[in-house]
């Protein structure tokens, strides 16, 4: 899959980095701050594939923090929690939350450019993951969890190839199943799958980070997978 996005280099005193942003923005995707209450990412066909598509770019770019824009989305009916955006990287990058107030300062004239994902790639190595959590859950190593921080109303994931991997597969699975549930031709929002698995384990509150898909108003637009947008309701007097 290709994306478009926008390429910065802002440095915070001595720490510089590469920073790519999707374009265009993900106007109808939203996200809370699972650290202050329930995490939940929730989007359109579009943002959540686009999305998908990040979190396989950010697995195999040790070197490069994807910065996803959310907090200006297009307000939802039901939005709970606290709005953030969402930042992923490699734990070996050694980013800091702190210093992100003043990368994102620079962010201001980016390099347009295309990125590229390899799907088949993705699968295999989210199916690598998958088959460690299903063996020892409880004790996986630390590098196979995506460790969330959330400073300055962003939400970091912290990460590494497989894991972001397994996460990219997951919103493939929503973005593919959730215009599929019939809530959603109603313009209801539907709760398809979670990447709470995928965060360390807590003895305290439980983290939790779910995702769902919702299609944008007018809802008119929307037809359900399988179905034509020209074909009437069938009635009674049908044959």
């Amino acid at each position: 899959m290709r994306l478009r996005g926008d390429e910065f280099r802002p440095s915070a005193g001595r720490y510089a980095f590469r920073v790519v942003q999707p374009r265009p923005a993900l106007r109808h995707t939203t996200l809370s701050d699972p650290l202050r209450g329930w995490g939940y990412l929730v989007g359109d066909h579009d943002g959540l594939a686009r999305l998908a598509a990040l979190f396989s770019f950010a697995a195999y770019s040790r070197h490069t923090v994807v910065h996803v824009p959310l907090r200006d989305s297009v307000p939802r009916t039901y939005a709970p929690g606290v709005p953030v955006d969402l930042v992923l990287a490699h734990r070996s990058l050694g980013l800091r939350p702190s210093v992100w107030p003043s990368l994102r300062r620079g962010l201001t004239r980016g390099t347009p450019g295309t990125v590229r994902t390899d799907e088949q790639r993705t699968a295999d190595h989210a199916a690598a993951w998958q088959a460690r959590w299903e063996q020892r859950w409880e004790r996986l190593d630390p590098v196979d969890r995506i460790r969330p921080a959330v400073h300055a109303r962003t939400l970091f994931l912290f990460g590494a190839r497989d894991t972001f991997a397994s996460a990219s597969v997951q919103l493939e699975v929503a973005a593919g199943f959730g215009p599929r549930h019939k809530r959603a031709a109603k313009g209801y929002d539907v709760l398809v799958t979670s990447l709470t698995t995928h965060l360390p384990l807590s003895r305290g509150r439980h983290t939790e980070l779910d995702i769902g898909f919702q299609a944008y108003p007018p809802y008119a637009h929307f037809r359900r997978p399988g179905r034509s947008a020209s074909r009437r309701s069938r009635t009674a007097a049908s044959p």
